[in-house]
């Protein structure tokens, strides 16, 4: 059986929201630098790691996806920031 055919389709759904998200100019490089300082490596590597995963040459670890989505999650439009936390312990 390919290897294809035996991809994970969530994998698929967040490598296009996700590649949708980082394809504004300086995004990936943005994201290295964020993840670099939470994660304690070179941003480089980073940029280097995240253009891997998007064109499917690496898969990451589930903790890695849960850690970029939280990182290009956005609060809803028209709440501040801390009105969007406070709605989450309603």
């Amino acid at each position: 059986m390919p290897a294809e055919t035996n991809r994970k389709p969530y994998l698929d759904v967040w490598l296009k929201r996700t590649g949708r998200e980082l394809a504004s100019s300086g995004k990936v490089s943005e994201l290295a630098l964020i993840l670099a300082g939470r994660k304690g490596e070179e941003a480089d590597d980073w940029r280097e790691r995240l253009r891997r995963i998007l064109a499917r040459e690496e898969e990451p670890d589930l903790d890695l996806l849960t850690e970029i989505d939280s990182i290009l999650a956005r609060p809803a439009k028209g709440k501040p920031e801390s009105i969007v936390e406070a709605d989450l312990f309603d």
